[in-house]
C-alpha cells in the first residue's frame, strides 16, 4: 500500500488563490442557440404536420422516419469521442395496425407546439396523463408516451432538437454538486443573475436543474470528480475534500442523467478541466454508468453529441485496485449478469473495443470473478479513501483508463 500524504486545508486554499478563476457568463452560445432551436423546433413540428395532411388529403398513406436507437446503430470513433448514430432508420406508417401510436405521435407534436410557444413545460409524467383526454388515443401506460416521445426527439435530433427544446422535462433532479465552483443562473421572472457558491452549502450541494444551458460558470478548481454513490460523494463532501484537493465534487447517483451529464460537459469544455471518474469495479459501473457518462449509449445515440463527456477518464475502482490496496476479501464475486454484461462489452460495444486498455481490465475482472464497491476501502479506515486513494490515484492521472 501507498504511505500516506498528508495536505492540509491551508496549503490547498494557498494553491487555490494563486490561480485567477476561469470564468463563463450568463448568455453565452448555449442560450443563444437554444433561442434559435426553439424556432427550429416549431418548424419542424409544422413541416410533419402539412406533410401528413397532404399526403393524406392526396389519398396516400402518411409516414414519419426516425432513426434506430440501439447499440448495433451506432459508431464510435476516438476522434470524435462519442456513439454516432448509423445509417439505419424506421419508418411509421399509417396503417390500421400503427393509427394509435401515429395518432398519439402528433398529439405528443401539438403538446410539444403549445408549450415551446407558451414557454411552459411538461414532466414526462404530467404527458402521460395529459392524454388521458385524448380518447381512445390515450397512452395505457407511461412507457408507451415515453416510447413515443424518444421517438420524436430521435426524429428531430438531426436538426439539434432535444427533448428539452422540445419543453418535457425529466422528474429525477439532476444531481449534486460542491466544491470551488459558484454556478450563475438567472431569475425566470426577472432575468437578474443568481449565484450559487457550491463552496458554501453547509452540509448540502447544489443541485442541477434540468435545464443547464443557460448557466454560468465561476471556478478555480484544477478538475472534476464524477463520484458513482450519494455515500461516497457525502463522504469527500463532508470532510471536504474538494477543497483539500481544490476540485469539483458531482454526485452521479448511478447512470448520470442527462442534466448531469449536459452540466458536467459544459464545465469540462467551457472551463477545461480534466474529468474523473470514480465508480464501482463491477460491470454496471464500467459498462454503463461511466461508458454513458463518456460516449452516451445506444438507445441516445441521437443526443450524445451534447450529453455525453468525451475527455472524462476512469480514476478508478479498478480489478488492479483491489490487487494494490490489499481489497481481496473486501470482495463480492461476479453475479452471471455481471459475467454476461462485461462478455456483451467485450464483444460487442463500440467503445470498448477501440481500447485495448478496457478490454485488458475487463479480462483481468472476469479472471478475478470479483468485482468492487468504493466503500471497499473502509476496511482500511473510514477515510482511508481521502488520506491515501485518491491522492495517490490524482497523481498518476495519466495512467487511467480512456
Amino acid at each position: 500500500m501507498a504511505a500516506k500524504k498528508k495536505i492540509t486545508k491551508k496549503t490547498a486554499k494557498k494553491k487555490s488563490a494563486s490561480k485567477k478563476p476561469r470564468t463563463r457568463k450568463v448568455g453565452e452560445d448555449e442560450s443563444n442557440k437554444g433561442k434559435g432551436l426553439k424556432q427550429v423546433a416549431l418548424d419542424s413540428i409544422v413541416a410533419v404536420a402539412k406533410m401528413v395532411q397532404k399526403t393524406a388529403t392526396g389519398g396516400g398513406l402518411p409516414e414519419m422516419v426516425m432513426p434506430q436507437r440501439n447499440l448495433s446503430n451506432v459508431t464510435y470513433d476516438k476522434k470524435t469521442g462519442y456513439f454516432e448514430l448509423g445509417d439505419n432508420y424506421k419508418t411509421r406508417k399509417l396503417d390500421v395496425n400503427s393509427v394509435k401510436t401515429f395518432a398519439q405521435t402528433l398529439r405528443l407534436m401539438s403538446l410539444a407546439q403549445d408549450m415551446v410557444g407558451d414557454a411552459d413545460f411538461a414532466t414526462k409524467r404530467e404527458a402521460y396523463y395529459v392524454s388521458k383526454n385524448w380518447g381512445e388515443a390515450k397512452f395505457n401506460e407511461q412507457r408507451e408516451s415515453d416510447s413515443v416521445l424518444d421517438d420524436i426527439e430521435g426524429m428531430f435530433s438531426l436538426k439539434g432538437v432535444t427533448r428539452e427544446t422540445l419543453r418535457f422535462v425529466p422528474e429525477e433532479h439532476g444531481g449534486s454538486v460542491v466544491g470551488a465552483l459558484t454556478v450563475i443562473d438567472k431569475d425566470p421572472e426577472t432575468g437578474d443573475p443568481i449565484r450559487s457558491d457550491c463552496a458554501a452549502m453547509g452540509s448540502g450541494a447544489y443541485t442541477v436543474p434540468s435545464s443547464v444551458d443557460h448557466l454560468g460558470f465561476e471556478t478555480t478548481a484544477e478538475f472534476i470528480i464524477a463520484i458513482e454513490t450519494g455515500g461516497m460523494f457525502q463522504r469527500l463532501n463532508h470532510h471536504r475534500y474538494w477543497r483539500t484537493a481544490n476540485c469539483i465534487l458531482v454526485e452521479m447517483g448511478g447512470v448520470p442523467t442527462r442534466a448531469t451529464r449536459r452540466f458536467v460537459r459544459r464545465l469540462s469544455e467551457g472551463l477545461k478541466l480534466p474529468v474523473y471518474a470514480f465508480v464501482d469495479c463491477d460491470p454496471y459501473g464500467m459498462c454503463n454508468i461511466y461508458r454513458t457518462l463518456k460516449v452516451g449509449s445506444g438507445a441516445s445515440a441521437h443526443i450524445n453529441a451534447k450529453f455525453c463527456v468525451p475527455n472524462a477518464s476512469y480514476m478508478g475502482v479498478t480489478p488492479q485496485d483491489i490487487l494494490d490496496f490489499g481489497l481481496e476479501d473486501a470482495t463480492h464475486p461476479l453475479l452471471p449478469v455481471d459475467i454476461k454484461r462485461a462478455k456483451d462489452a467485450l464483444k460487442n460495444d463500440p467503445f470498448f473495443q477501440a481500447y485495448p486498455a478496457w478490454k485488458k481490465t475487463l479480462k483481468q475482472m472476469l479472471t478475478m470473478g470479483v468485482r468492487a464497491e468504493q466503500q471497499a476501502f473502509a476496511k482500511w479506515g473510514l477515510n482511508f479513501v481521502i488520506e491515501e486513494y485518491l491522492p495517490v490515484k490524482i497523481k498518476n492521472a495519466k495512467k487511467f483508463l480512456p
